[in-house]
């Protein structure tokens, strides 16, 4: 009898123990989950793009006539005063080369020359012949005026017969002088590029070299032709800006972005490479959209916005032309935004919910978002502050379920 009593007791022991065994490992337990508080903060919605620095006004020099651009002295980066300083030099461009035609054309007109000078020359000889023999014919009505041997009109026709005489041979000497421009014309054409005389002409021309001025104050940002060379009219040479004063950034927003910008907004410039950022302001935004392929090849359509930047002192000495920035464009600012990570929310259907931990158990909440910026959202109602909720909720989340902190 007492033996059976024994294992009578010692059955319902291991029947106890089991059953606490089995409560222990099917008791359901707390799931660990990240938490987080909701704070009240400021909540700034920003359009983030990548921008590049550019001067507002700069200068692209040009050459203003057709001619010989001699080698550029300036390089980039070197200052320039406006008026002052002499930032090209030109010179007249070199003969170019004779083809056969073109040159025997020019041979002849030098043999025309040559023998119209002759002429010329001939009747200089002719006039000062002439010239002499009125000038005596002149003299002798003179000495026959003072006898009275001739009358008064016979002394004024031969003083008219030398005065015309002294105008055929002026006439004459102007001629010789025509004749003989015309032949170093004629001679001119038959200079060749690499003939004998042309170092004599280009040593002759070294006066007539054209200084080229800097049309504005600043620096020297590239130099587009630096080498010699013969350029027409109107060739760039190099560019001219102001870096010191006068940049600002252009960011190529999507379209669909850039409706959401205004002129006057807050602009956060960052990642240019300095310490802290810089402040700016949306200047303007264009009116005509262009289309541009993305990397992997999207096409987008992008709008440029210009904005202007309030660069403190330290940084104004190391952005120049064509740097690369991140701009933060600020579309919308909640000084006092009751605030929750992004990453709590969940949606049903069209309405947003997170999960609201009371008492260890959590709780579908549902809450209107009343601004987003991927990281932060800010709480219109359904949240207060200090509301302890669930972060990155999974889909084997349900209410009522008991959580804790992981």
């Amino acid at each position: 009898m007492a033996h059976k009593k024994s294992r009578w007791v010692l059955s319902s022991v291991t029947l106890v123990i089991l059953a606490v065994v089995l409560l222990a490992a099917f008791w359901p337990r707390a799931v660990a989950v990240d938490l987080a508080q909701v704070e009240v903060g400021d909540l700034i919605v920003t359009v983030d793009e990548e921008g590049r620095t550019r001067v507002h006004d700069s200068y692209v020099v040009a050459t203003p006539v057709a001619g010989r651009l001699l080698r550029v002295g300036v390089e980039p980066g070197d200052p320039v005063v406006a008026d002052q300083t002499v930032i090209a030099r030109m010179s007249p461009t070199n003969p170019s080369m004779l083809d056969v035609r073109t040159r025997e054309q020019a041979r002849a007109a030098v043999t025309a020359a040559e023998a119209a000078l002759r002429v010329s020359r001939a009747d200089l000889n002719k006039a000062i012949a002439d010239l002499a023999l009125a000038e005596k014919d002149m003299e002798r009505a003179e000495s026959l005026m003072e006898n009275g041997r001739i009358s008064e009109s016979a002394l004024a026709r031969a003083e008219r017969e030398a005065r015309v005489a002294q105008a055929v041979v002026d006439s004459a000497e102007a001629a010789i002088s025509v004749r003989t421009a015309e032949l170093t014309n004629a001679r001119a054409q038959l200079i060749r590029f690499d003939g004998p005389g042309i170092a004599s002409a280009l040593a002759a021309q070294s006066d007539e070299v054209i200084p080229l001025l800097a049309p504005a104050t600043g620096r020297v940002l590239q130099v587009i032709q630096q080498n010699e060379i013969t350029l027409p009219a109107g060739a760039p040479i190099l560019e001219i800006g102001d870096i010191d004063g006068d940049l600002e950034v252009v960011a190529e927003l999507l379209s669909s972005d850039a409706v959401q910008v205004s002129e006057g907004d807050r602009v956060i410039i960052d990642e240019w490479g300095g310490g802290k950022p810089i402040d700016g302001t949306v200047e303007r935004i264009d009116p005509l959209g262009f289309t541009k392929f993305s990397a992997l090849g999207v096409e987008e359509q992008r709008v440029n916005v210009v904005i202007s930047m309030e660069t403190p002192d330290l940084s104004i000495g190391r952005l120049g032309h064509g740097y690369r920035v991140e701009v933060r464009i600020v579309i919308q600012e909640d000084p006092d935004a009751l605030i929750i990570p992004a990453s709590a929310m969940f949606r049903t259907q069209q309405d947003w919910f997170v999960f609201l931990v009371e008492d260890g158990k959590i709780s579908a909440q549902p809450i209107e978002v009343a601004a987003t910026n991927g990281v932060q959202a800010s709480v219109a109602s359904g949240l207060n502050a200090d509301d302890v909720i669930v972060l990155y909720p999974s889909t084997g989340l349900v209410a009522g379920t008991r959580v804790a902190k992981r």
